[in-house]
């Protein structure tokens, strides 16, 4: 995506300006009319899997969480809402993005809204699970679609758009340098122990998949992933985590994916290179991970001032996730990340 480039006092204004206009656009879903546009601190809201986009129209922030990091008992299945802010530092109070309709299949529990601009449309890609006895517990991500960042998002495909028959999550688009729309996800471990990578093409309006998923790569595939030691074990056995894929083309135009799994230290972020520069692959393992410190799901955008950013959650667990962000250096045909 190409994001016009406001300075950051540029950005200020037009966020408070437009502060009014954009509580019209969602309902809230907690806030005091009469407190200051701006009066939550990144430290004082949990967020897992953080996802952010810059918008040049509004000069805000926008960052995407599931109702369930913030709500509990009967509201936590509610939707996705959106924190919005002038310099990722200080949010608004949520507003809803997404409300799940009564009907719609994934009655329980929501993970890893993401949003991306393609074509004319704002897209979300996000998790749902269907507990109903007919499904078996089926998980699987469903793309929804709306006209502006702030939603409304609505369902326009019948079924999840990750196959069927996969536990599926996490999924993330691509779009190739041909202008072949590609959707990546993860098939997760928790039906076949060694979490897999998968990539599957998809058609032009992002309703449905085409043709069958290839699998780019399995979890234990790199010498930095643990087992994970969980209550949801397949036959007793720990399992090999694939989450979170984000991509990112190096100036030398090395393609690169960076997704999260299981460490030494907790949750980790590592990188995947494509040996083609295709996503197809094949993909091979850095040795190390970019961040090892119990934290992850990261994604990446630019600033307003152009400076790519990497946003991950930690710590990873305990209802203590906070959103945070770090300056992404290239260097060495690698990334560095650096302190805001």
């Amino acid at each position: 995506m190409t994001h016009l480039k406001p300075t950051l006092r540029t950005a200020v204004a037009i966020g408070a300006l437009r502060w009014l206009c954009l509580l019209g656009t969602g309902a809230p879903v907690s806030a005091d009319p009469s407190s200051p546009p701006f009066p939550l601190q990144t430290s004082d809201f949990r967020v897992r899997d953080p996802f952010v986009i810059a918008d040049p129209e509004t000069g805000l922030y926008h960052l995407y969480a599931q109702t369930g990091n913030r709500l509990t008992d009967a509201d936590r299945n509610l939707g996705v809402e959106v924190y919005r802010s002038p310099d990722l530092k200080n949010w608004s109070h949520p507003t809803l993005a997404f409300r799940r309709p009564p009907d719609f299949w994934g009655g329980h529990d929501i993970w890893a809204p993401e949003v991306h601009r393609l074509g004319r449309f704002y897209y979300m890609f996000v998790t749902f699970q269907d507990v109903s006895e007919q499904r078996g517990g089926f998980r699987g991500s469903h793309i929804l679609r709306a006209i502006s960042p702030t939603g409304p998002f609505e369902v326009f495909s019948d079924e999840a758009t990750t196959p069927p028959a996969q536990r599926a999550l996490d999924a993330t688009p691509f779009v190739d340098a041909e202008g072949r729309n590609w959707m990546v996800y993860c098939h997760e471990w928790a039906q076949i122990v060694d979490g897999g990578m998968l990539v599957v093409e998809m058609s032009a309006d992002w309703s449905h998949r085409i043709g069958e998923p290839i699998v780019l790569f399995t979890a234990s595939e790199a010498p930095w992933v643990r087992p994970f030691s969980s209550p949801r074990w397949v036959d007793g056995k720990p399992g090999y985590v694939t989450d979170g894929p984000a991509f990112h083309r190096l100036r030398s135009g090395k393609l690169l994916m960076l997704w999260s799994s299981f460490g030494d230290n907790g949750y980790v972020v590592g990188l995947a290179e494509s040996a083609s520069g295709l996503i197809t692959g094949p993909w091979v393992q850095r040795a190390e991970p970019l961040f090892a410190e119990n934290g992850g799901h990261t994604m990446l955008f630019r600033d307003f001032e152009g400076q790519l950013t990497l946003a991950l959650h930690q710590p990873n667990g305990d209802h203590a996730e906070r959103a945070h962000f770090f300056r992404v250096v290239e260097e060495n045909e690698t990334l560095r990340l650096e302190a805001r």
